[in-house]
């Protein structure tokens, strides 16, 4: 029992998880495992974007260097050329080759001066090194076109090179983009130079391109991580807001089931507003009704058991008295007293089975729309045929139209029947019983009025109570197991109504009981 208090209270970690609590459980959980992935896919349509664009502005240049490059060389001296082959190579990065009309290599930037750029062998080149894995990888991802391999040809003339061949036949230049062995871009711009049928070829390396996007998807894969690493953290840390709340949940629950200390509640958690908190005050409600279940059922059983030993006593002492009695007057009365008494505590057992077995009905009946007029005014048809109203005069009245409730008839009738049976038993002979029916606010009100002594106001609770009985003096005793009226408001209440008693509106002397249904939609 030590550790009932902490129970009671909760964990006190508990309320140091204080995150979101407004927010919904699949909500945490959605956000905390698509974010990782919404930043590397983001990461991944930028980077190829970035590219792209880098490319594009490449291509440009390219495009623009060709065409300046081709109208400096038209019609330049062969020493001229060479000078300026050598110059723009050196200043720009670039390999450049000239190639006269029958495709024969005449000029190359590289021959003539030490080349500005150096592609590796790709027999030198680790093929699985991470960057080139991660290039491939990046390219299978955005679907990228493959692009062919940049390999100097053992011939070097203009047949060997297909932009070139386009650039000769439609006079145009043509850009192409080819990978380096190393994983690097290669750009080759071809284009006509003059109207002698010179082709120029422009070759350029753009490492920086391939190390600008590296450097960039290496940022994304260290934010990913990192966003890796805080969505681990806020998963734990979300796991812990489900888990802890749980196991108290589990552990109040144990205790019980255990039944060690009624003193123990399952924790509401009013705080949470998630699908926890939802749990923990069902749970909660579900165990408060469970024991209040468990109450009644065991007050109950007291209660019948007190309620059926008196007549059993007096049974007792009857049958036990008929065998010493010869007076035959005096055996005729310990018989009526037995006979009395067997039909007492047949009422009382049927009583007590109908008042176990409504809850359980109610839970699994079906409602269906019921006139509650019409139904008052056969019951009350019913009765008078049966001579069950005691010399009284049963008013029925009806105050507007549409008196339909939803509900189970048979039911409802057991209602009516035990009110009109309480009012019955308290009038006078020839008095009036008034039942008035009528609809406001969305519920039907029904009253059932007597001119009886009427129910004083400290004990108009008490008679719904079981097997309460404060009959009129005049009665038989033994005749009402004091059950009808608590059956009464217990139907009333499982068809979501109220069942209570009221002193009269027009002050006249008498009891009235108000049934409160709500009207079928």
């Amino acid at each position: 029992m030590a550790d009932t208090g902490s129970v009671l209270r909760g964990d006190p970690s508990l309320d140091k998880l204080r995150w979101s609590r407004r927010l919904t459980l699949t909500s945490r959980i959605l956000f905390v495992n698509i974010l990782p992935l919404v930043l590397l896919g983001g990461g991944v349509l930028y980077l190829d974007s970035y590219r792209k664009q880098l490319l594009d502005e490449r291509f440009k240049l390219a495009l623009v260097e060709a065409q300046i490059t081709a109208e400096a060389l038209a019609g330049a001296t062969p020493q001229r050329q060479e000078a300026l082959l050598i110059q723009i190579g050196k200043e720009q990065r670039l390999r450049i080759r000239v190639y006269g009309p029958d495709g024969k290599l005449e000029s190359d930037s590289f021959a003539l001066a030490p080349p500005s750029f150096t592609l590796p062998d790709a027999s030198d080149v680790d093929q699985g090194n991470f960057a080139l894995r991660m290039d491939r990888w990046f390219d299978r991802v955005v679907d990228a076109p493959a692009l062919p391999d940049y390999v100097d040809p053992e011939a070097d003339d203009a047949s060997a090179w297909p932009e070139l061949v386009r650039a000769r036949e439609e006079s145009l230049t043509q850009i192409v983009l080819r990978d380096a062995p190393d994983g690097t871009h290669v750009i080759n711009a071809a284009a006509p130079v003059g109207l002698d049928g010179d082709t120029l070829l422009l070759t350029r390396n753009p490492v920086d391109i391939t190390e600008s996007v590296r450097k960039a998807r290496t940022n994304v894969l260290l934010i990913v991580l990192l966003f890796l690493l805080v969505s681990t953290l806020l998963s734990w840390f979300l796991a812990q807001t489900i888990v802890r709340p749980l196991r108290e949940l589990v552990q109040a629950a144990v205790r019980v089931r255990q039944g060690r200390d009624r003193q123990v509640e399952v924790p509401r958690l009013p705080d949470r507003r998630d699908e926890i908190g939802m749990l923990a005050r069902a749970v909660s409600d579900m165990t408060g009704a469970l024991r209040q279940r468990i109450d009644a059922v065991e007050s109950f059983a007291a209660d019948v058991a007190h309620e059926i030993k008196n007549p059993l006593a007096s049974l007792r002492s009857a049958t036990e008295s008929l065998g010493k009695v010869e007076d035959p007057e005096l055996r005729a009365q310990l018989l009526d007293i037995a006979t009395h008494d067997v039909r007492r505590i047949d009422r009382l057992v049927t009583e007590i089975s109908d008042a176990s077995r409504i809850d359980a009905e109610m839970s699994r009946a079906e409602f269906e729309r019921v006139d509650l007029a019409v139904l008052v005014r056969n019951v009350v048809a019913s009765r008078e045929e049966r001579g069950e109203n005691g010399g009284c005069m049963v008013e029925v009245e009806t105050i507007g139209e549409d008196l339909v409730v939803a509900g189970v008839p048979v039911r409802l009738e057991r209602v009516i029947e035990n009110l009109l049976d309480n009012a019955v038993s308290f009038s006078p002979e020839g008095s009036t019983i008034e039942v008035i029916m009528r609809c406001r606010d969305g519920r039907i009100i029904m009253t059932v009025c007597d001119e009886g002594p009427g129910i004083p106001a400290e004990k108009r609770e008490k008679v719904f109570h079981r097997f309460h009985s404060d009959r009129p003096e005049e009665e038989d005793f033994g005749n009402h197991s004091g059950l009808g009226l608590a059956i009464g408001r217990t139907i009333a209440e499982a068809h979501d109504g109220t069942l209570h008693a009221d002193e009269r509106a027009d002050g006249k002397k008498g009891a009235c009981l108000v049934l409160d249904l709500p009207a079928a939609k």
